[in-house]
């Protein structure tokens, strides 16, 4: 078993775990740790816990210390820093004419590294472009390619709902999504309708997918041809949510909807009888 403490660096970013070393650390404190990236600065969303050596990646970095005001003030300068970058890294892409849209500018705690984020169709030869920001800035300089849904995941923004992204406010990762988890609920196929900001499909689809997919295996196929209460039948909806079926008895000319437990029940008393 390992002692870890779970530590966030973006609002809605990956959860990454480290050792507390001999520090009593609580939720929402703030921390120095030592990452790939170098020295950054993070946020304990998890408090101290034990895992098992499976669920972690070893070997586990140490939590250099706990994070005070002067750390506090290092990352606000470095959002203003961020800015005034943002604005000239906008200004050398006009420059050199490149097909790229910058989306964000971070700097990391000890400004070791400014990472450009941006976003483009295709490849982009920004060789020349570095030269330029490293020539400016005199650190490393790392540009970065992000797709379309990290770009509505850094920018934030009011989904179809009306609510805030969830991309932005609480999903860690992306999820693969699919045309078929909209087909399986029933919803309109329509892209303007089942898409988010980003122009993907809109990561909630995933969120009740699961129980649509343990009703589908209980529940008839459409069109199959079943026996209820009131004789001989043809489905022709569903409603997977509720269980429920809409049956369309040919001799009585009228479609009546059954429980898949009412179907359940006469199939066994059914069975009972035989």
């Amino acid at each position: 078993m390992y002692n870890v403490v779970g530590v966030r660096f973006k609002k809605a970013g990956k959860i990454y775990y480290f050792d507390p070393a001999e520090f009593p650390l609580e939720k929402d404190q703030y921390v120095i740790v030592e990452t790939a990236r170098g020295v950054e600065y993070g946020k304990v969303v998890v408090p101290v816990k034990q895992v098992e050596e499976h669920d972690v990646v070893l070997p586990l970095k140490q939590v250099v210390r706990p994070a005070d005001d002067l750390d506090r003030h290092q990352v606000d300068e470095n959002q203003v820093e961020s800015k005034r970058a943002f604005e000239l890294g906008t200004e050398k892409i006009v420059e050199h004419t490149l097909e790229m849209k910058l989306v964000d500018v971070e700097y990391t705690f000890d400004r070791n590294k400014i990472i450009f984020y941006f976003t483009a169709e295709g490849r982009v030869d920004f060789r020349d472009l570095v030269k330029d920001l490293a020539a400016v800035f005199r650190t490393r300089i790392e540009l970065r390619q992000i797709g379309v849904r990290d770009e509505a995941k850094m920018l934030g923004g009011i989904g179809p709902c009306g609510r805030m992204l969830c991309c932005s406010t609480f999903l860690g990762d992306f999820e693969p999504v699919s045309i078929k988890m909209a087909k399986d609920q029933n919803l309109s196929l329509n892209p303007s309708k089942i898409s988010g900001l980003c122009g993907r499909l809109m990561c909630c689809l995933k969120y009740e997918n699961d129980a649509y997919e343990e009703a589908k295996v209980l529940m008839p196929d459409m069109g199959s041809r079943i026996f209820t209460p009131d004789g001989k039948g043809k489905v022709v909806g569903i409603n997977l949510l509720e269980r429920v079926m809409q049956v369309e008895l040919a001799e009585q000319q009228r479609v009546l909807d059954y429980t898949l437990e009412e179907i359940q029940q006469y199939a066994e008393k059914a069975s009972a009888v035989d």
